[in-house]
This record gives C-alpha cells, sequence and structure tokens, in this order.
C-alpha cells in the first residue's frame, strides 16, 4: 500500500527498513480503506516517522512501549518546530494537531490502546473505590441499558465535582445540606425535567449506598425533586410545507446531499428515532417484497414498514451513488475521513442542519423534530393514538397521549359542542 502514495525507491526503503515498517505498512492500508486523501497520509507518514524515531532513540522496543513516549514526543515537536510561538491556545492546538495522528496509528496497530481522543472529557466521578461497584449494579441487578448509565454517570460526575470542590471525599461527609447545596448550584441552566431526573439518580445512589452500609443513614429522602406534570408541553413539529422547503433545498448531486435525503426522508415519513436510523443495516430494507424492518426499537420490539416508492428510490440513489464500498452492513455512514457508520449524533445534527437553512425556527431543532411532524401529520389524517402509537414505536400508550393536545380537529369539536359525545 505504501507504493501507492510513495513513488521513489528510496522513500520506500526508508520507510519498510525502520523498525515500524510493517506497522505503517497497516496504518497506511487502514486510511486508505477509510477514505483519507493522500493529503492526510503524506501528513500522517512522517509524523509517525519521527515519533518512531523519537521512542527507539529512549530504548522503546517494541510497537507496546510506545505509548509511554506520546506526550513527551508531542511537547519535542511542538518546542522544535514552534519556538516563536507561546501562546497557550495556539500550542493546544498543536498538541491536538500532532497528538491525534499519533494516537490514531497507536489503536490502529496496537488493539488495546485507547489514548486520549476526541471523546467528551471525563470529570470524577464521586467515590473513586465505591463507584465501579454502582455503575455493575445498575447495569446487572437493574438491567440499565448503556446509554442509561451515561444518563446516570452525566449527573453523577457533576456531583463528584461539587463534592471534590468541597473537598467531601468520604461517604461519610454527605448529608442534607450537602446534598441541598449540590442540587442549587448545579442545577442553574437546567430545565425542570433535567432537574428531576438529576434528583432521581443522587436518591438511586444514595439508597446504593445506605444499602452497601456506606453511610449510617437513608439520604434519598432529603432530595426533593421539583413538581413536573404529564403533558404539560406541546410537541414540537414543524407545518408540512416547511418539510417540503427543508427536503426541496437538499443539493442531491452530491455525496452527502444523497445520504442526507435518504436520512431526512425515514425520519419524517416513519417517524423514526435518530439511534434507530443510525442502527439500519443494508439486510433492513427488503427490496423483493418492499419492506423496511426496524428492529431493536426502543421498547425492545421490532416494526416492519411498507417501503414508501419515494424513501426506497432515495436509499437506492445513496446506496448506488454515494455510499462508501466497505464490508460493513451499516446503511449510512460519515462523508469525511473516518468511513465510519453515522451515528446519532450525526443523525441528528444532520436533521437540524437542513430545517435550519430551511428558515424552519422552533427550539430544539434535531432528528425528533421530524419525528414529531410525522406524529403530527398522522394526527391530522384522523388516525386513532393507538394506531399512531404502534406505527411510531411507543412502548406505552400514555407516550402518545400528548398529541391529543394538538388533535385541532377533536379539540374544535368539544370546545364547540357540549361534550357529551366526546365523554
Amino acid at each position: 500500500m505504501l507504493e501507492r502514495y510513495f513513488l521513489r525507491p528510496a522513500t520506500l526503503d526508508r520507510l519498510r527498513g525502520s523498525w515500524l515498517g510493517d506497522p505503517l505498512e497497516r496504518y497506511v492500508s487502514w486510511l486508505s480503506e477509510h477514505g483519507y486523501a493522500a493529503r492526510n497520509v503524506f501528513h500522517r507518514v512522517p509524523l509517525v516517522m519521527q515519533f518512531g524515531t523519537f521512542a527507539q532513540a529512549r530504548a522503546a522496543q517494541t510497537l507496546a512501549d510506545l505509548p509511554a513516549h506520546v506526550d513527551s514526543f508531542v511537547e519535542y515537536w511542538i518546542d522544535r518546530r514552534d519556538r516563536r510561538r507561546q501562546v497557550r491556545p495556539t500550542r493546544e492546538a498543536l498538541r491536538k494537531e500532532i497528538r491525534g495522528p499519533i494516537e490514531q496509528f497507536l489503536r490502529v496497530v496496537l488493539p488495546d490502546f485507547k489514548g486520549r481522543g476526541r471523546s467528551r472529557r471525563r470529570r470524577p466521578l464521586p467515590f473513586p473505590t465505591i463507584m465501579p461497584a454502582f455503575l455493575t449494579y445498575l447495569r446487572e441487578e437493574r438491567g440499565l441499558r448503556d446509554a442509561t448509565i451515561e444518563h446516570y454517570r452525566f449527573h453523577l460526575e457533576a456531583l463528584g465535582t461539587y463534592l471534590i470542590r468541597l473537598e467531601l471525599l468520604q461517604p461519610a461527609a454527605l448529608s442534607p445540606v450537602v446534598l441541598s447545596g449540590f442540587i442549587t448550584d448545579t442545577s442553574s441552566g437546567l430545565a425542570k425535567t433535567s432537574i428531576r431526573d438529576r434528583c432521581g439518580v443522587l436518591r438511586v445512589f444514595l439508597r446504593y449506598l445506605r444499602r452497601e452500609r456506606h453511610v449510617p443513614q437513608d439520604l434519598s429522602q432529603a432530595v426533593g425533586a421539583p413538581q413536573t406534570h404529564r403533558l404539560s408541553g406541546i410537541p414540537r413539529a414543524v407545518t408540512w410545507e416547511e418539510v417540503r422547503r427543508m427536503l426541496a433545498q437538499v443539493d442531491r448531486r452530491t455525496v452527502v446531499g444523497r445520504r442526507d435525503y435518504a436520512i431526512l426522508l425515514l425520519l419524517v415519513t416513519y417517524g423514526l428515532r435518530g439511534r434507530e436510523v443510525a442502527a439500519l443495516m443494508l439486510d433492513d430494507v427488503d427490496w423483493r417484497n418492499d419492506r423496511l424492518h426496524i428492529p431493536q426499537r426502543k421498547g425492545g420490539h421490532s416494526t416492519t414498514y411498507p417501503l414508501s416508492p419515494i424513501v426506497g428510490n432515495a436509499i437506492l440513489d445513496y446506496v448506488q451513488h454515494g455510499r462508501p464500498t466497505t464490508p460493513d452492513r451499516h446503511l449510512f455512514f460519515r462523508v469525511v475521513a473516518p468511513l465510519t457508520p453515522a451515528t446519532m449524533n450525526v443523525i441528528g445534527c444532520v436533521a437540524a442542519q437542513h430545517l435550519r437553512a430551511a428558515g424552519v425556527r422552533v427550539p430544539r431543532l434535531g432528528s425528533h423534530t421530524l419525528r414529531h411532524t410525522c406524529v403530527q401529520r398522522l394526527v391530522d389524517a384522523g388516525l386513532s393514538l393507538k394506531v399512531i402509537g404502534d406505527y411510531v414505536g411507543h412502548r406505552h400508550p400514555s407516550s402518545t397521549q400528548i398529541y391529543s393536545k394538538v388533535d385541532v380537529e377533536t379539540l374544535r369539536a368539544v370546545a364547540c359542542g357540549d361534550g357529551e359525545e366526546i365523554v
């Protein structure tokens, strides 16, 4: 694979003759398979070579020795190449620019290497010796999914940061005053429902601490959540004219346009969740019988829809003229390197981007905006809430009840009549 990018025999001999020759060949093959442009290969390969020379000069003999030299190489490279620029933001940007390719190389050649990556920086969790057992309790005893456990982590990280600031490092230091202060100080800017969720997570954690006898009494009763009411909001749907405007502005002459058009049609036609669109596989589209299969929905069930000709043609156009050639069976992929499967965050960003481009202005634009719009369309068509709930994959009928607030025709009948027929 190296000869695809480097033509001079002397350069190829130098690369292959280095102690990182075989791992470098694997890395370049990985870059090519994941859609990286030649200019990215030309930037990364010399950097990895410099890193290998640097590490070898400091007694590195095997690939397993390389991770210990990443930090020192990054600082060495910046000091050697950029002595004149001492502004901290510039140096931080350079650190990311150098660390990224080096850690990417190590992740390819060392399967167990994680590195810092671009993931969200973790805040400290409270009581590190207790937390692993609590997370195991959530997963194994309460049966929570990984996404729900991440939700717990988000709120517990806020608690950990707060306790470290107060220098309270032991569970015995917890008290109603401390817990009240935590909720008060960290809830600024959160919606009532988010504060309610934070209080719920905190109560579960406090009951666990009491069960395991880490605290002398159950403090969960000291955490009071704000009063919230079901069905108090209104679904954030957009009009069908705005949907048409959104679809019309997608440039289907480009790869990203063909992908986004298929994604938007799936969201607004079937009311799918962003996670469900991201999880679609090629095998979920039954072309022979014109069916679309949605497995592993939020409620733990699956749904099969008739494949709309418009949606089917959009998917086919993307698969034939946009989807990368890869053994991975996911339907939708990123359009920039690395060409990995699209995540639910990508799906949400696609929906938000095109809604904004169409001039749509509603709170919290995203994939759920189009899901609400699909349901609103079904409500306007006069379908029952039971049928609508089954169509969009609601686990419980109560999840669909909020859409009765936007059933204008039924509400008009209630307002104009005496209400006896409705009752």
